[in-house]
């Protein structure tokens, strides 16, 4: 079975070729329900498992949210779970913030092992605040969030009782993403029959910020932007997952080309700059079915169990970078 191994000449990856987008559909699955690509986990998938440590990796994994985000996001669409006016203050926010994150991953970032320690700091971060989300003291003031948790739980068993467990993709009419008022300060909107707000110029700051995070990273942000805007923000899982997914896939788009553009001014340091293409696709192929199947499913898996799911998962690899750093 050696002719099932491919070397990738950009990364000096070699694997068995089904092994990435395997990896990618089971991380996707989950990680799409949550409205995140699951980039920030097969970046330390690549980094330690496949050996890949160059600055390639960040862009390479930019890639793999280009070729699987649409899947994810189509269904949103598709639902009317889509809150575009969020989706374009993410948008708006973040991508200044990747062109500066992607110059700081080359010049200040370029040893693995300073740069496992920055994606320790930056897992642990995200995977603290969704267990501290499941604390008492928080759930106990989300009677709101709850009680439209509840509708979804209660619409999701109809379903599955009147179609004899056939999955199903209809939802009510009230279970649609409805924009009241959008401005520069404030975006109102009803979902499920309750309403949504927040303050726009908060979240253009906090996108900008995470931004330089996800292109130093190679995420493209969702993966903290879509935490911030259930714990702060406060908004229903269920309505912002479509919009961080779509932010996260033009972001993406934008990082992977200005890596590829300053790529030749690097030439001259034997560092590794542009993705690795081939990689990256066969990532994005796994992750366009995984995230396309989790955007599907999502509404019969209850926010508590997403939300501890991903923090564990999160929280306990970002302690092993954080613990390697000094030993």
């Amino acid at each position: 079975m050696d002719f099932l191994y491919v070397l990738f000449p950009v990364s000096g990856v070699e694997t068995w070729v089904f092994l990435p987008p395997l990896v990618a559909f089971i991380v996707s699955f989950f990680t799409s329900m949550g409205g995140v690509s699951g980039a920030f986990l097969l970046l330390p998938f690549q980094v330690s498992i496949l050996g890949f440590t160059s600055p390639a990796v960040s862009p390479t994994n930019l890639v793999y949210n280009i070729v699987g985000i649409p899947s994810g996001v189509y269904r949103y669409i598709r639902e009317g779970r889509m809150a575009w006016p969020l989706t374009w203050t993410i948008i708006v926010g973040t991508l200044p913030g990747v062109f500066i994150g992607a110059i700081i991953r080359i010049k200040y970032l370029p040893d693995p092992r300073a740069f496992k320690f920055f994606v320790g700091c930056i897992l642990l971060y995200i995977g603290g605040r969704l267990l501290y989300e499941l604390s008492g003291r928080v759930t106990s003031k989300r009677t709101r969030t709850k009680a439209l948790e509840e509708k979804f739980k209660e619409r999701a068993n109809k379903i599955k009782t009147e179609q004899k467990a056939r999955v199903a993709s209809g939802l009510p009419p009230e279970a649609v993403v409805k924009t009241i008022a959008f401005s520069f300060t404030r975006y109102e909107y009803w979902f499920y029959g309750e309403m949504f707000s927040f303050n726009t110029v908060g979240l253009l700051i906090l996108t900008f910020v995470v931004g330089i995070i996800g292109g130093t990273y190679g995420i493209g942000g969702g993966a903290i932007i879509a935490p911030f805007l259930v714990a702060v923000f406060h908004l229903p899982v269920y309505t912002i997952a479509g919009a961080a997914l779509m932010g996260t896939f033009l972001t993406s788009i934008a990082g992977v080309v200005f890596y590829t553009l300053i790529a030749p001014l690097y030439a001259d340091t034997g560092l590794a700059i542009a993705p690795d293409w081939l990689l990256g696709f066969l990532f994005g192929i796994g992750g366009f079915a995984g995230m396309y199947c989790g955007a599907r499913f999502q509404k019969f898996v209850p926010q508590k169990l997403i939300k501890l799911m991903l923090g564990l998962i999160i929280t306990l690899l970002a302690l092993r970078y954080v613990v390697q750093y000094f030993y």
